[in-house]
């Protein structure tokens, strides 16, 4: 690098001031950073993943048809047919319900395992809630920047403290 004051900071994909301090963002999957201060493409990456996630689930329920309709041809039964059709539609309204708590709210990781296989299947409900958030922000930008926000004022906090009035200083006796 030209450039001898900065360096890569390859978990934010941006370039950092080698002597920066404090708190850095989280990153967030498909924006980096740029949910910060909405720059580097914000708005479009934002119209890609609301556009993604829609087509994403739309090719979703063209294959479950297909699966529907193999039941059909099977004549597995109206009891069997209504079970699968009911099975989606409750894991995908699950599977929206938890994806969208998970933008506002860390989730528990125990939780989260023992719900894999109910939010593998209802994955139409998480591509859903994945777009409807992509239209007002980046899916998770308000809880990660409540966060980056508190780290930050902590981290103000810590060095005023450290570097307050040295004459308010308690001396050694």
């Amino acid at each position: 690098m030209s450039d001898e004051n900065r360096t890569p900071d390859t978990t934010a994909g941006f370039m950092a001031p080698a002597d920066a301090v404090g708190p850095r963002p989280e990153p967030l999957r498909f924006f980096g950073t740029a949910w910060v201060n909405h720059d580097n493409g914000y708005a479009a990456r934002r119209a890609g993943v609301a556009a993604g996630s829609l087509l994403a689930a739309a090719a979703a329920c063209f294959v479950l048809r297909f699966a529907y309709e193999g039941l059909q041809i099977a004549d597995s039964g109206a009891f069997v047919t209504l079970l699968v059709v009911v099975m989606f539609a409750v894991c995908s309204a699950l599977a929206f319900r938890h994806t969208w708590d998970g933008f506002t709210k860390r989730p528990d990781p125990d939780r989260q395992a023992s719900l894999r296989g109910l939010l593998a299947i209802g994955f139409i409900g998480s591509l859903l809630a994945y777009f409807f958030r992509s239209l007002t922000e980046a899916p998770g930008e308000k809880l990660h920047r409540q966060e980056y926000q508190q780290a930050r004022e902590q981290y103000e906090r810590r060095a005023t403290r450290r570097s307050g009035n040295p004459s308010k200083k308690r001396r050694r006796s």
